[in-house]
């Protein structure tokens, strides 16, 4: 299973949300390079990084961090925010981004996700499936489409996706557990590599995935910025504290404060 660290930026910090609202963010570093290398010291295979503001409002934002931080790590990047235009993808994927994230735009318009299989391929295409209590959600997590998770996925893999990204809304960066049953229902159901996120706060937790037959990997957040969960846990299933002393450790409650896998 590949863990990949996730970066979220929103006005060039990196942060993290509860549940995807804004005004939980809680400041990590202002730094994101520094950000990325860390986790690339740490052992992760890839970065999945997102751009909340243009999750929020539709037009990515965060592109020259992306490439500066692409110059200097060797892990896959993955980037999802705001790309809502096969221009904006193909800039993202020109910037360093091995993969995008798709989640907005490929339930809002039919024939998109097909269009941009067939321009920049499917294994360059990650669908977001962004869901509470089995409802996908888009435009930043606030908005119901009254699509099931399941049906969902089905949908996106006729549709051109290489990858899906099943993110628990209703856990995301609570550190209480990944939704364990819809992941390995999702996992039985679609042939497809399938990244979790969303809960996980405990080396248990990643042993819990690490037992779902076939799940390709996992997207860790506020746990590994917290320490309660390392990449070295991941590796061995032991326990033990993260290391993070290279990275400055910044806090405020609101952000405003602030398979190609190898290059």
């Amino acid at each position: 299973m590949k863990l990949f660290a996730a970066i979220d930026l929103l006005g060039g910090k990196v942060v993290r949300l509860r549940q995807g609202k804004r005004e939980s963010a809680t400041v990590y570093s202002d730094d994101p390079v520094a950000a990325a290398l860390h986790w690339e010291r740490e052992g992760a295979d890839g970065l999945h990084i997102v751009d909340l503001e243009g999750a929020f409002s539709g037009a990515s934002s965060s592109l020259p961090w992306v490439e500066a931080i692409a110059k200097r790590v060797r892990i896959p990047i993955q980037l999802g925010g705001g790309l809502r235009t096969e221009e904006a993808v193909e800039e993202a994927l020109a910037r360093g981004a091995s993969r995008v994230v798709i989640g907005t735009r490929a339930w809002e318009e039919p024939e998109f996700l097909p269009k941009l299989a067939a321009r920049v391929g499917p294994e360059r295409i990650v669908v977001a499936l962004d869901a509470r209590n089995g409802e996908v959600r888009i435009a930043g997590w606030e908005r119901g489409t009254g699509k099931k998770l399941i049906d969902a996925a089905r949908h996106a893999q006729t549709q051109g996706a290489g990858f899906l990204l099943y993110t628990d809304v209703s856990v995301d960066g609570m550190l209480s557990g990944p939704d364990l049953e819809r992941t390995r229902e999702l996992v039985q159901t679609v042939p497809l590599p399938i990244f979790a996120s969303g809960g996980i706060g405990k080396p248990e937790d990643l042993r819990s995935l690490e037992r779902i037959p076939r799940l390709y990997g996992a997207v860790l957040g506020r746990a590994i910025y917290e320490k309660t969960v390392s990449f070295h846990d991941g590796r061995a299933e032991v326990g033990g504290e993260g290391s993070f002393s290279r990275l400055s450790h910044k806090r405020s409650s609101a952000a405003g404060e602030m398979d190609p896998e190898a290059r």
